[in-house]
């Protein structure tokens, strides 16, 4: 009997009984960016607690250090006694138990990180993304959660998440939905619709120059798409959470909701909207890519250790690529515009180097790593750009090969629906999908598109959708010694030198001021202070390294004041528009009407 009580008392003890992990977040201080978190751990007969603040969030791939803004951390018994702790790692805390108890912490928390897209509070909002907030354990992350607000009267609080008795209450399953379900609580405006009997929500926090009625037509219509791609929807409602502000932009998905950053006066203009409704299309697709299916490596999520996979070109990459093509399909986008935001990508990709040294395969693996700046222009490339160009040059192989019947749309279906999360997808699923769809083996196809520098043909490429990529007419030929620079003054401070190019080859490097050219001073604008010289003319560069004047001579490269444009053939055959139609869901611009 004894031992059957001792073992039932363990097991009540343990996290298997799934009691609920309440949060409760005070907001008192917000004018300094404070915040007061309680957390209740359910009773546990473990020697020790691990309590853990994730070191990064979801949807970026970097580590964020969060716990660095955590002070005046506490734990008590469930009789309100101190239990001792020590913090052991970077953002773990052990709390020491000498009985079964109920674990209760308090501690503060410093939001001033705003373009983190993790925690921001100030005297107008409250951006609470878990993982910046309310810590866990690895003993209870299964266990139900509630999370009790306490924000000035005024606010109003809205989440993915379900509500729990009250307007700044919710729940949640578990930690990972909790932490794939930001909170924007504050002084901010809502808007409810439904569509196809799924309800949406749009809530903006700022004041800015955009139009909600306009913002509002083209959500309805972009959520319409999904069925475009998938065979179903991964949710019943889902919120677009907008920041119109200043010093931050940017964008995160989660799990039924979306985070958007843009600065306030950056809505107005049609190429300013399109940016943004782009960025809630990119944000949409992730319901699917990357929240239903993702690469094994990040499924699932380790909070506090970086998550290597090297498919996350698909994961971003194939989301940056299927956003305009949902955005011309709805209407939203003309192809026009399309054709101009592909033509930027493009552009990009050939003015990269690092296209020809760095793999999809190994900028998603480094993701965690990469580095802006002229040398990672010079020898990287990153999961966006080039994970953007593979998808297509891979969707149009697949359109070519089929006759227009079998799409990358059709990979994406069946990763919905063959590897949905718990478990990621790997390279070889997605190979074997492949093969399934067209019965042919792609390993080779992978080899040198994705495991080394892909070197994309776009003539050919677009030809086969009858689209060319071609200079303007009236184009006029420019000297260039293939760097960028910025007015520092008096002087031209070098920003990017290319790989091999003209300056590069006359070991001019960053940082280096260019003076003069031809002993002639430069002006505030590099192309102005070449337009004398011609390509092919050797000039003698006067610069500054380290305090010092230096000279070198280097021979002008030949660049154009226009660069390549993606437009549609005007002779496009039939074949060619119909490759097009399948693959655009829309008319090829030349067909006849």
């Amino acid at each position: 009997m004894k031992k059957f009580l001792a073992m039932s008392i363990l097991a009540a003890c343990s996290s298997s009984a799934f009691a609920d992990v309440n949060y409760s977040l005070s907001i008192t201080q917000p004018e300094h960016h404070l915040g007061n978190v309680s957390v209740e751990f359910p009773q546990t007969a473990q020697a020790h607690l691990d309590i853990k603040l994730p070191a990064w969030r979801t949807g970026r791939y970097e580590i964020l250090n969060l716990a660095n803004g955590v002070r005046f951390f506490e734990a008590k018994d469930d009789d309100g006694k101190p239990l001792k702790w020590e913090k052991i790692d970077h953002s773990t805390w052990r709390v020491h138990l000498n009985e079964p108890t109920q674990v209760n912490v308090d501690y503060q928390v410093y939001a001033n990180e705003l373009g983190k897209r993790a925690r921001h509070i100030d005297d107008s909002h409250a951006f609470i993304d878990a993982s910046g907030f309310f810590m866990f354990s690895e003993s209870f992350r299964q266990d139900p959660v509630t999370v009790k607000l306490n924000v000035p009267k005024a606010w109003r609080s809205v989440s993915g998440m379900e509500n729990a008795g009250s307007k700044h209450s919710f729940k949640a399953a578990d930690y990972d939905i909790l932490v794939d379900s930001p909170i924007e609580s504050g002084i901010n405006e809502l808007h409810k619709f439904t569509v196809d009997g799924r309800e949406y929500e749009l809530v903006i926090w700022g004041d800015g120059n955009y139009d909600v009625d306009k913002m509002l037509t083209d959500l309805k219509k972009l959520v319409t798409t999904g069925n475009v791609i998938w065979d179903g929807y991964p949710y019943e409602r889902y919120v677009f959470m907008v920041h119109a502000t200043s010093g931050a932009g940017g964008a995160t998905e989660h799990l039924n909701s979306t985070i958007i950053q843009r600065p306030r006066d950056r809505f107005g203009s049609r190429k300013d909207y399109l940016a943004f409704i782009s960025t809630a299309a990119h944000e949409f697709i992730h319901t699917w890519n990357v929240k239903a299916y993702r690469p094994k490596g990040i499924a699932p999520y380790d909070y506090t250790n970086i998550n290597y996979a090297k498919t996350l070109w698909i994961a971003e990459g194939s989301t940056s690529y299927f956003e305009d093509h949902l955005m011309v399909r709805s209407g939203i986008e003309t192809t026009d515009e399309f054709f101009g935001t592909l033509t930027k990508t493009i552009n990009r990709h050939l003015q990269t180097p690092g296209r020809e040294v760095q793999s999809a395969t190994e900028t998603s693996f480094d993701k965690w790593i990469n580095q802006g700046g002229d040398h990672a222009r010079n020898y990287s490339t990153n999961i966006y750009l080039e994970g953007s160009l593979i998808s297509m040059a891979l969707d149009i192989d697949l359109l070519e090969k089929s006759d227009g019947k079998i799409s990358y749309r059709d990979v994406h279906r069946a990763l919905y629906n063959k590897h949905r999360l718990p478990d990621g997808f790997t390279p070889d699923d997605v190979k074997a999908i492949l093969k399934e769809l067209t019965g042919r083996d792609y390993s080779a196809w992978w080899q040198a598109n994705v495991d080394e520098p892909a070197a994309i043909d776009f003539d050919s490429l677009l030809a086969k959708v009858g689209l060319g990529l071609t200079r303007p007419e009236g184009a006029k030929s420019v000297p260039s010694i293939d760097s960028m620079a910025k007015d520092s003054g008096e002087l031209l401070t070098l920003t990017h030198v290319r790989r091999g190019g003209a300056a590069w080859q006359a070991g001019l490097t960053t940082d280096d001021k260019i003076v003069a050219f031809n002993k002639k001073h430069v002006g505030k604008d590099l192309t102005a202070s070449l337009e004398t010289f011609k390509a092919g003319d050797t000039v003698t560069v006067d610069f500054i390294r380290r305090d010092a004047l230096q000279s070198t001579t280097l021979t002008l490269s030949e660049d154009f004041d226009k660069e390549k444009k993606v437009k549609a053939l005007k002779d496009a055959t039939p074949a060619q528009m119909a490759l097009f139609k399948a693959w655009m869901g829309v008319d090829h611009p030349n067909q006849a009407k």
